[in-house]
């Protein structure tokens, strides 16, 4: 690996290189140890930045809550972008315009598609409000091939589900062996949006929630019941 001091590399390679040689992957660093770094190079944040085009993973407060404001976090290497041809191939360019985020936002109802959080809604651990985003997923279609769908996320889904894929085909798979019935039901629920739990399903909810000697007192009172 080349030194990240030497300067017939770009600012770009350079911050790679300091990266990948002085911070470590699954490690984290400051804005000022970034400028530190880099005295002479005005815009470094914004290189850092830009090596998330070629598959560089670094987090911010907004993908690591237990960050700082002034952290982040080198979490995976990329592309070798110091080897030659390397920093031309970039990935496909992540950024959205505001009216294509606006239009994903209101096609999910300004909620997380994966835990169905609102946003500014509290998470109930005291921790910061969910944020929402738009994120892409990984959808693999019926015919095998496998497409990068926008999707709406909190905060917290979006880090936990980078490696998501959507099986479509093993989705509809199984719709194809529900009974006419069960497709009517779940066919409504597609109509209105959102799908009621019954009164039993929201009884198992809450007793899942209970801890290990609660849930056993109510073992216990279900038995005294049919006797």
């Amino acid at each position: 690996m080349p030194s990240w001091v030497d300067e017939k590399f770009g600012s770009k390679v350079r911050a790679a290189l300091w990266l990948a040689s002085v911070v470590g992957e699954g490690n984290v660093f400051t804005k000022g140890q970034l400028r530190a770094a880099f005295p002479e190079v005005a815009q470094i944040d914004r290189r850092v930045r830009d090596l998330r085009d070629h598959g560089w993973q670094i987090d911010t407060r907004r993908e690591d809550e237990s960050l700082n404001l002034d952290e982040q976090r080198f979490v995976k290497q990329g592309t070798e972008v110091w080897l030659p041809g390397q920093s031309k191939s970039l990935k496909e360019k992540t950024g959205l315009t505001a009216a294509q985020r606006t239009k994903v936002l209101l096609a999910d109802s300004f909620l997380c598609r994966s835990c169905g959080i609102g946003a500014g809604e509290s998470f109930g651990d005291g921790g910061q409000d969910a944020q929402l985003d738009v994120a892409r997923r990984q959808v693999l279609g019926p015919d095998g091939t496998t497409r990068m769908q926008l999707v709406t996320e909190c905060n917290r889904c979006r880090v936990g589900g980078r490696e998501r894929l959507a099986d479509l085909g093993a989705l509809v798979g199984t719709l194809g062996r529900l009974s006419p019935l069960e497709r009517s039901v779940f066919a409504g629920w597609l109509d209105a949006g959102r799908r009621n739990p019954s009164p039993m399903e929201r009884l198992w909810g809450e007793y899942r929630t209970l801890p290990e000697e609660a849930r056993n007192a109510v073992r216990d009172a279900l038995r005294g019941m049919d006797q």
